[in-house]
């Protein structure tokens, strides 16, 4: 990955565009994580299926979920989406991810300066944190900014490929979700682990 690119040489995409580029790339049960808020509503609305996880009201925990989805199914890619303001309550999930170094685990950061949901106050991510320099220096040097979104779907193609834990920071826009996450946590939970063969579908 170009580890050289910063976020002032990025171009602002659209958070629905990418995550809809993702899941077009997705050909083998790849499991999804998506963050609370419009992390998750885009992912809904991109291409809902049974292998993707909705977070409900828990900021900063995709990460973390992805980690276990991928240590317990070795063989299996697993996709984390997370918001910047949501990664920043949980940094230390970096570090945690590069010490077990799951070569199947690919983080994904949409990054737009804002707590979106709130009331688009400023994240620190807007003036002074550099995720990918964050990253990097957490034990993750398989991490990059997509310059656009030909670049992101590059680095997706080369994070499928990798054998090491892979982070992909996103400049996107402030629009908002294009969809509404059904919420049932009980729904969401078991269509997921049916999605992953280890629960019978209700």
């Amino acid at each position: 990955m170009n580890q050289e690119l910063d976020n002032r040489n990025t171009k602002v995409m659209n958070r629905f565009d990418v995550t809809s580029r993702l899941i077009a790339k997705l050909r083998d049960e790849e499991a999804v994580i998506g963050g609370i808020g419009n992390t998750n509503f885009d992912l809904w609305a991109a291409g809902h299926r049974p292998q993707n996880f909705y977070m409900l009201g828990s900021m900063g925990l995709a990460f973390p979920i992805a980690l276990g989805v991928a240590l317990a199914q070795p063989d299996r890619r697993v996709f984390a989406l997370e918001g910047d303001g949501s990664l920043l309550m949980q940094l230390g999930a970096l570090s945690t991810i590069a010490t077990l170094k799951p070569k199947n685990l690919t983080m994904i950061v949409m990054d737009n300066g804002i707590y979106q949901i709130t009331g688009a106050q400023p994240t620190p991510a807007a003036n002074v944190a550099d995720i990918v320099a964050i990253a990097i220096g957490s034990g993750l040097a398989n991490s990059a900014w997509a310059a656009d979104e030909e670049d992101f779907e590059r680095l997706v193609d080369d994070a499928m490929a990798a054998s090491e834990p892979s982070l992909i920071a996103v400049r996107i826009d402030d629009k908002p979700g294009v969809g509404t996450t059904r919420r049932d946590p009980v729904q969401i939970r078991e269509r997921f682990m049916h999605g992953l063969g280890v629960r019978e579908p209700l």
